[in-house]
Parts: structure tokens; sequence; C-alpha cells
């Protein structure tokens, strides 16, 4: 039982729980006004009429992330299947996404993950860091919670396969 009201206060606060792949057990205190992370990836995706490739990075004040700990997934969007790529480099999010017909990727994940913790995010922290400098293209995404800004090293050339 909760005996003070500061606390009671904090645990209204808690908009969710969420478990994701991997037993990663995250509690947010979000703003429900933000889509998720994976609300931007679909609806890129399926705005640019399912491409072979994109590759972009997102800010992680401009949404709610409901990806994290997922490295290497598959993501189903309209009839393809996409094979992602995603790692975090503040002040981004980046995701990296390949056409491809399903496949197992739990060891792969877990291999990236592994990899994030004993090199303790360093490379990434810096290679976030650098992409404040390289970002030369933004593009606006349509979500049902408004507007979300992605950001590209260069602008893409939309269904090319390379």
């Amino acid at each position: 039982m909760i005996k003070t009201g500061r606390m009671l206060t904090k645990i209204k606060r808690i908009q969710s729980v969420d478990t994701l792949k991997g037993g990663f057990l995250i509690v947010s205190a979000h703003s429900s006004s933000k889509p998720t992370s994976s609300e931007v990836l679909s609806a890129y995706l399926m705005q640019c009429n399912e491409p072979p490739w994109t590759s972009y990075f997102v800010k992680y004040r401009s949404v709610r992330d409901d990806q994290f700990g997922m490295s290497n997934f598959n993501w189903k969007v309209g009839s393809s299947n996409y094979q992602i790529l995603r790692t975090g480099c503040f002040p981004y999010m980046k995701y990296h996404c390949s056409k491809r017909k399903y496949e197992d990727l739990e060891t792969s994940d877990k291999f990236m993950r592994i990899i994030k913790i004993v090199n303790l995010g360093i490379p990434c922290l810096l290679y976030g860091l650098a992409a404040t400098q390289l970002i030369k293209h933004k593009e606006i995404v349509h979500t049902n919670k408004g507007p979300v800004t992605i950001y590209f090293l260069l602008p893409e050339h939309k269904g090319s396969q390379y």
C-alpha cells in the first residue's frame, strides 16, 4: 500500500508498461501526443510506397521509443517484409530498412545488442554527434498524431535498388 501522496502522484503519471522482445521491460511516463517510433517507421515506408530500402534518422524527442532494445528485426508493412537495423545514436535513432523475405534475426539482434553494451555505446554516440553535422536533407512523415521530421545524410532516390 502506498502511504504518501507524492508517491501516488508518481504512479498516476505512469501511462504504460511495455514488454519488448528480448525481455526488456519499459515503464514510461510519456506524452500520448507523440507518435511511437514504430508508427513513424510504418508510416514512412507506406508513404514511400514500400521502397526497396531506406535509411533515416529520427530525433528521440520527436517520438516515443517503443522499440528500445531492438537492433535487428523484421517489420511487416503492407505486403512487404523489411529487415530493420536500428541503433540509438543520440540525439537520433538511426533506421536502415531493406525489403527482404522474413528471416529469424534473433541471434543477430542479440549479438548487436551485446556489441553495443561491450563498447559502452561510445561509437553510437559518436555517430549521432557526427550526424548532427552531416545531415543534409529532411522529410516530413505524416502520422495519426501529427507530422514528424526525419533526417537523411543525402536525399534518397525513391524506388532505387541501391
